[in-house]
């Protein structure tokens, strides 16, 4: 093995899907690798297939909507299997022929290539971002890495066209991984399995940082049957330091000029005293004028009126609450995260607080096994009563959850012989065909709701 310090290309994939909108999604894993690789002395490259600020691209301002905006899209061909959906299958990102270009320009032939994955049913994007990274540098090994080499790592050995994919998180075992294909040796300097303490992630890589993404912790004490944390996250949640936090907020304000930050966590709220009380009252001292938004949903038990405050004085301008559904006394064999009169509490603290409809919504699964249309409409109705705004998410299955058999049975297609098949945008856990008057009558019941 040589000492020589190694070049690495991390690349965000392109989507491959029915729909797709960027809220606030960054591939936050990848990102924080970048950072680590940097501390260990590598020189890293970043490239994003979905990169709305391509400098090829005609884009509006990356400021709007504090930082949200739709994709660029190319319509392709719909993957086996799917042809009889009546939606148009595309492309989310730049174009190929960019993609390329943008390899060809790299100031150095890279000696290795991380690539990401998120949604399972994204594979195929994967698979074409590897083949042409390969096109272009045939001899660079990939690695591939992220949700979808977790959950189904044969499938991806198999499809994605990777040398090597390594499921679960990477952190520690980064200098074995450029070892081992790079034939480079690397003296961390660190633990790189202290995750706390580790780099902050390498957004500025990013040709525009409109927001910040932020993970604080990782992990969650709840096992919700609908959700495959546990698997991609095992062993304890884990904690920053809410000093470490407030110094990467600064950090990315001051350096960055970001005013939009996306919490990551899942389990954000749990033990407040000890996690996000003394953060928020850290944040406030400062006197920054920002933004913080919760696209992966607060729990509502931990909601009370200090909290509301506390989130309010520091700026959260997007709340969502992890509800799923208002099914309350059915919850015990669903989740148990909340009852509908921690619900109501929740909802009165925030009001309270000053929020209204403009910053609340709560989260309501659409698509569960066996789920029906009138059990939706209810929940939309619920929610809309108590003053906030409904939002359906349509329900993804996943391997390695508690409601994974239950999804099997119910669904239309063979789930279990590829996760294309478990695109949430088909609905796919129904016996019947999938139909646009479905998605319409929701979309109808949440626009009456909040008239």
């Amino acid at each position: 093995m040589t000492s020589r310090f190694p070049t690495i290309l991390c690349v965000n994939p392109w989507i491959h899907d029915f729909a797709a909108y960027d809220v606030w999604s960054k591939p936050l894993g990848l990102l924080s690798l970048a950072g680590v690789l940097r501390a260990l002395g590598c020189r890293v490259f970043y490239m994003d297939c979905t990169d709305r600020f391509h400098p090829r691209a005609q884009t509006a301002d990356p400021f709007a909507r504090c930082g949200r905006g739709p994709y660029l899209k190319t319509p392709i061909a719909k993957p086996a299997g799917l042809e009889d959906v009546g939606r148009t299958f595309c492309r989310y990102g730049i174009t190929p022929e960019w993609f390329v270009q943008d390899l060809r320009a790299l100031p150095a032939r890279p000696d290795l290539v991380l690539v990401t994955s998120v949604m399972t049913y994204w594979y195929p994007g994967v698979a074409e971002t590897i083949q042409v990274i390969k096109s272009v540098f045939p001899k660079v090994p990939v690695v591939l890495g992220g949700v979808y080499a977790t959950l189904y790592p044969d499938h991806a050995r198999t499809n994605s066209g990777a040398d090597a994919v390594m499921p679960g998180a990477w952190e520690k075992d980064l200098p074995e991984i450029v070892a081992a294909h790079t034939g480079m040796t690397l003296d961390p300097g660190f633990d790189p399995a202290a995750w706390q303490d580790l780099p902050f992630p390498a957004i500025d890589l990013q040709r525009v940082i409109n927001y910040a993404p932020l993970l604080t912790t990782r992990g969650c004490p709840f096992s919700c049957p609908y959700c495959a944390n546990r698997f991609l996250h095992p062993g304890p949640m884990e904690r920053r330091a809410p000093e470490s936090v407030v110094k990467e907020i600064g950090f990315r304000h001051t350096a960055h000029g970001v005013k939009d930050f996306a919490f990551y966590d899942d389990a954000l709220l749990i033990d407040p005293e000890r996690h996000f009380v003394p953060m928020a009252e850290q944040v406030i001292a400062k006197g920054w004028k920002l933004r913080f938004h919760t696209p992966n949903a607060l729990h509502v038990r931990e909601i009370t009126p200090a909290v509301a405050g506390l989130m309010r004085q520091m700026g959260f301008e997007t709340v969502r609450l992890g509800l799923e559904t208002t099914s309350f006394e059915n919850r015990q064999s669903f989740d148990a995260k909340v009852t509908a009169q921690e619900f109501e509490h929740a909802v009165a603290c925030l009001k309270q607080a000053g929020f209204d409809r403009r910053h609340l919504g709560a989260y309501l699964l659409a698509g569960l096994p066996g789920q029906s249309m009138e059990n939706i409409k209810d929940s939309i109705s619920v929610v809309a009563q108590s003053g906030i705004t409904p939002v359906p998410t349509y329900y993804t299955p996943l391997p390695h959850t508690a409601l994974w058999p239950a999804a099997v049975a119910s669904s239309r297609y063979d789930l279990e012989s590829d996760p294309i098949f478990t695109n949430n945008a088909i609905l796919p856990c129904t016996k019947e065909p999938f139909s646009w008057d479905t998605i319409s009558r929701i979309k109808q019941w949440v626009t009456k709701s909040i008239r």
